[in-house]
C-alpha cells in the first residue's frame, strides 16, 4: 500500500501556482484582449503611455505592500498626495522671487514633498501603534484631514503652479531617458528598492512575521510598533515620490486630485496576490498588479462596451473577486 501511495504522488500532475502565475497570466489575457479589440493597443505611443500612467499608483502600490503585509491599511494614500501637491505648488509659486523659475525652486518643492510624505506616514504610523488605534480609523480619519486641508488652501478652487516653473518642470513626466519615460525609470527603481527590502533584509522578513501574527512577532524581541511604524513611513515616501512625477502632468491641485488612488493601490496589492490580512507580500505581484489596473482603464478607452466612467466599479470588484479568491483558498482541505 505504501509503495501504491508513493506512485501515485509521483505520478500526480503538478498543480499551478495561481497566487504566484495568476497575475502574469491575467495581465497576458489583458493584452490579448486589448490587441484584439484595436491592434493600436500594442504601438508604441500606447504601451508608453500605459506603462507611464501605472508609474503612479505602482510607485503608491509599493508602499501599501509594505503596510499591508505587516497586517495595517492605509487609507489617505489619495488625499496624503492632494495635500503634498497643494502644499508644494504654494511653496513653489512663493519661492519664484527669491529663487527664481529654475531648476533649484522645483528641488526645493520635490524635497518639501519627501518631506512631507515621511512626516505624513509617520503621523499614520504613530497613532496606529503608540496610540493604539485600528489603521482602518486613523488613516480614514486622516484622509478627512488631507483632502479637507487641499481644499482650504485652494479655497475650494484649484492651485495653479506658476507657468514659467511649468516649464522648467515639465520634464519630469514628459522627458524620457534612452527611450523610457522618467515616470517609468522611478517606478523601477522604487520596485527594485521595494523587492530588496522586502525579499531580502530583516526588515522585510519582520514585516511577514508581523502580520502573520503579531503577538509571536512581539514574543520573539521584534520592536513591532517600530516595525509598523516605518511601513506607514515608506508608504508616505512612495506616496510623495507618486506626488512629485505627477505635479508636472497637471500642474495644478485641487480636491479632486488623488480620488480614488487608495482603491487602485489596494487593488493592485491584492490582485498582486499579497494577503489582505497580513503575513504574505509580494512585490513582483503588486507591479503586475498595478499593470493589470491600468491596461483594463486602457482597453475600456478602445471599447464601447463598459463606460470608462466605471472604471472605479471594475476595480471594486477586482478588490472583492481577488479577497474572495484568497480566503476560498483555491479549494484547499482546511484538515
Amino acid at each position: 500500500m505504501p509503495e501504491l501511495a508513493q506512485t501515485d504522488a509521483t505520478i500526480r500532475k503538478p498543480k499551478i501556482d495561481l497566487k504566484m502565475y495568476g497575475p502574469a497570466i491575467a495581465l497576458v489575457i489583458l493584452c490579448i484582449i486589448g490587441f484584439s479589440l484595436n491592434t493600436a493597443f500594442l504601438s508604441e505611443g500606447n504601451i508608453t503611455n500605459l506603462l507611464t500612467r501605472s508609474a503612479f499608483i505602482g510607485i503608491i502600490a509599493v508602499g501599501a505592500t509594505f503596510v499591508i503585509t505587516a497586517g495595517g491599511i492605509d487609507l489617505s494614500v489619495g488625499s496624503m498626495a492632494a495635500a503634498i501637491a497643494g502644499i508644494m505648488i504654494i511653496l513653489m509659486n512663493a519661492l519664484v522671487d527669491i529663487l527664481g523659475t529654475g531648476v533649484l525652486t522645483v528641488a526645493v518643492g520635490a524635497g518639501c514633498a519627501v518631506l512631507l510624505g515621511a512626516l505624513a506616514g509617520l503621523a499614520n504610523g504613530l497613532l496606529t501603534t503608540k496610540g493604539k488605534i485600528e489603521a482602518f480609523i486613523v488613516t480614514l480619519g486622516t484622509m478627512g484631514i488631507f483632502r479637507s486641508l487641499v481644499t482650504y488652501f485652494a479655497d475650494g478652487g484649484t492651485l495653479s503652479l506658476n507657468f514659467d516653473i511649468r516649464g522648467t518642470y515639465r520634464p519630469v513626466y514628459y522627458d524620457s531617458l534612452i527611450g523610457v519615460p522618467i515616470p517609468v525609470w522611478v517606478f523601477i527603481i522604487v520596485a527594485i528598492s521595494g523587492w530588496f527590502l522586502m525579499n531580502r533584509t530583516t526588515f522585510g522578513r519582520y514585516c511577514t512575521a508581523i502580520g502573520s501574527n503579531e503577538h509571536v512577532a512581539q514574543y520573539s524581541a521584534i520592536n513591532v510598533n517600530k516595525i509598523k511604524t516605518w511601513t506607514y513611513v515608506i508608504q508616505g515616501l512612495c506616496v510623495a515620490l507618486a506626488t512629485v512625477i505627477y505635479v508636472p502632468r497637471l500642474g495644478s491641485a485641487s480636491s479632486s486630485t488623488g480620488v480614488l488612488w487608495e482603491l487602485e493601490a489596494i487593488a493592485a496589492v491584492i490582485i498582486g496576490g499579497t494577503v489582505l490580512k497580513g503575513g504574505y507580500g509580494r512585490i513582483g505581484g503588486t507591479i503586475l498588479g498595478a499593470l493589470i489596473l491600468t491596461t483594463i482603464g486602457n482597453i475600456l478607452n478602445f471599447t464601447d462596451l463598459i463606460s470608462n466612467y466605471l472604471n472605479g466599479t471594475m476595480q471594486g470588484l477586482i478588490i472583492i473577486i481577488a479577497v474572495w479568491l484568497q480566503r476560498a483558498d483555491w479549494g484547499k482541505s482546511k484538515d
